[in-house]
């Protein structure tokens, strides 16, 4: 399974959304899922907030919803909620490639 996580960041809490992250790529890693790229845009208008897009894959349904009632990722869910304004979750699946040559 893929997913498309948009999450909308605090500028002032960077440092702590930054530890959320490490701490649930290592919970995810124990599910067999992964943070597989990551772009940051620039803070909004008024450098309050920004946006973070991560593609992460898990191998299924299952593994999802057993990474999100992980008592870990659960014990640094204050560092998420310091940090995380809104998040947006858009499961997908693999596109093409568009870098594989002439059709």
């Amino acid at each position: 399974m893929t997913l498309v996580v948009i999450l909308t960041v605090r500028c002032e809490a960077l440092d702590a959304f930054r530890a959320y992250e490490r701490r649930a790529a290592a919970v995810m890693a124990r599910y067999g899922g992964a943070i597989e790229r990551t772009v940051v845009t620039a803070p909004d208008g008024a450098g309050l907030t920004f946006k973070e897009i991560h593609i992460v894959t898990f191998p299924d349904e299952h593994a999802f919803s057993a990474y999100r009632r992980d008592a870990e990722l659960g014990a640094v869910a204050h560092l998420r909620d310091a940090s995380v304004v809104h998040t947006e979750i858009l499961p997908g699946e693999e596109g093409p490639d568009y870098h594989a040559g002439p059709a």
